[in-house]
């Protein structure tokens, strides 16, 4: 019997970005006992189905964007005799529906760290479950991933995940459900000795694949100081503690090393956070913004961020800290008007923002706005090949509509094209080549611009476009792109590498908020 772990994508571009990091942890999860799974990461190249014999098991990882791709290499696998087992957010939003669509014998919910190997045990004796709960494992259970098994020259960043879960709710976000609003910090150690081993392997660029680096707040302290909360505010103290300590330990590190996290907008509040940040090297964040007017934010649940003025202000104190921003962007929110797409261009340009991603607003399972909108929705309205759009990741790609939620002001088409055009206007070459001077040096000015042509062929050419013809060419231009940012990117690597000690209470003084 042989197990492998599957990241299906209808795409292939022969290089990726970032690492998958769920498919080297579950590769560590796998155990000695059932040997070194067979890793596929189809951002790279498509499954061979002749890999897969009677017997074997199948894991594959599926969201709700990849999900259509994962029920059909799922079928494939179950009709070669395998075991199809299927994890991730979507099976643990609609556990039914691998059942139904991919051939599946097992869903496993929640994290797989820990209830991974019992499954495959089961398997092997063939008397699986067929529903799973790996619930949400606490820290000190997170596995290291196996980067032993990574392909060589495949990827440009790696990830290493430190804390799981976020204490925010927006409306459009389902992290907070389905990974909890209790975040869940490993130890500083243990994800030191994940860095260092890709340091050792010529990784410098590593991704801190976190749902929020930030998970501590000003305000969350101060709340617990009301309430006259004393462990609470102990706790909170701890774990802000420990992230400076993180970040102390980062900062031992080589110092041709690059490290990209997520954040919320609330660290502009805490300076001494964000300086922390750029000693130990974790040069870019991504923000979410979503929105630029009170109104959206409010939409969105979001009305901890700012607007106008003050919201370049504060985008702003990041790269006045040295932390380089990643602005995450919604269109289609009911208070946008057709004005909406130009200012918010031109905020992000004021602003002074590294990277901007520009998305349409769409109703994510797991979310508050799906819940409403799939309630205000009519089933049989809408649908296409018997599939209503409130499934509308069962429908395939080249159908598929890229608005869904109704605007009172704008079609489906002319959402499309503004938001189109604001990434086109965004990664003109004059506005990036503009943005490259944040480098240090002609040769990081040349991977500045390469990655930011290679982020608007993989995320806005073939993301929006509902032309086929143009998302193939998109596809081969990413495709083109992606060897030489990767070349950009590698480093000599350092195999005798060691790992930086941590420092005496003394050197690393426990941070507090008076």
């Amino acid at each position: 019997m042989n197990v492998h772990l599957v990241n299906p994508i209808d795409t292939a571009f022969g290089t990726a970005v970032i690492t998958p990091r769920w498919l080297f942890v579950l590769a560590a999860a796998t155990g000695d006992a059932f040997g070194d799974p067979e890793i596929c990461d189809e951002t790279l190249e498509h499954l061979n189905l002749d890999r897969i014999q009677k017997g074997d098991v199948v894991g594959i990882g599926i969201h709700t964007g990849n999900a259509l791709r994962g029920y059909e290499i799922g079928r494939a696998c179950r009709e070669r005799g395998a075991w199809v087992v299927f994890g991730g957010i979507h099976p643990t939003l609609y556990e039914e529906e691998p059942f139904e669509r991919g051939g599946a014998h097992v869903v496993v919910k929640g994290d797989g760290d820990v209830i991974w190997s019992q499954v495959l045990r089961d398997c092997v004796s063939g008397s699986p479950e067929r529903i799973y709960n790996g619930g949400k494992v606490e820290p000190q259970d997170f596995k290291q991933a196996r980067w032993d098994l990574l392909p060589a020259n495949s990827y440009m960043w790696a990830s290493v995940q430190t804390v799981r879960g976020c204490a925010k709710h927006c409306s459009f976000c389902s992290v907070w459900r389905t990974d909890g609003q209790r975040p869940r910090q490993r130890g500083t150690d243990s994800v030191i000795e994940e860095i260092v081993e890709l340091r050792r392997r010529g990784f410098r660029f590593i991704a801190l694949a976190d749902d929020n680096f930030y998970p501590v707040t000003f305000t969350d302290i101060e709340l617990a100081k009301k309430q006259k909360n004393q462990a609470r505010v102990d706790t909170l103290q701890a774990m802000r503690a420990e992230r400076f300590e993180l970040m102390d330990r980062l900062s031992e590190l080589p110092k041709d090393m690059t490290f990209f996290t997520q954040i919320t907008m609330e660290a502009a509040e805490d300076t001494e956070f964000l300086d922390a940040m750029k000693k130990a090297h974790i040069r870019g964040a991504l923000v979410g913004v979503e929105a630029v007017t009170p109104e959206g934010l409010k939409a969105v649940f979001k009305d901890f961020n700012l607007s106008g003025d003050n919201l370049v202000n504060r985008l702003k104190t990041f790269s006045e800290h040295g932390v380089h921003i990643l602005g995450s962007f919604i269109f289609g929110l009911p208070s946008d008007r057709a004005d909406t797409f130009d200012a918010t261009r031109e905020l992000a340009q004021k602003a002074g923002v590294t990277f901007a991603q520009f998305v349409m607003l769409t109703p994510f399972p797991g979310t508050v706005d799906f819940e409403k909108w799939e309630k205000a929705q009519d089933v049989t309205v809408g649908a296409v090949d018997g599939v209503p759009l409130t499934r509308y990741w069962l429908i395939p790609a080249h159908k598929r509509p890229k608005m869904f939620m109704p605007h009172p002001t704008m079609g489906s088409a002319e959402m499309r094209e503004r938001t189109q055009g604001v990434w086109d206007s965004f990664y003109s070459f004059s506005q990036v080549w503009k943005r490259s001077r944040c480098t240090p040096n002609l040769r990081a000015r040349l991977a500045f611009v390469f990655v930011s042509k290679l982020y608007r062929q993989m995320y806005a050419s073939t993301g929006i476009s509902t032309d086929s013809a143009r998302v193939t060419r998109a596809s081969n231009w990413a495709r083109w792109l992606a060897v030489p940012c990767r070349k950009l990117f590698q480093a000599a690597p350092m195999p005798e590498l060691e790992m930086p000690r941590a420092k005496l209470a003394t050197q690393n003084p426990f941070r507090v908020v008076s």
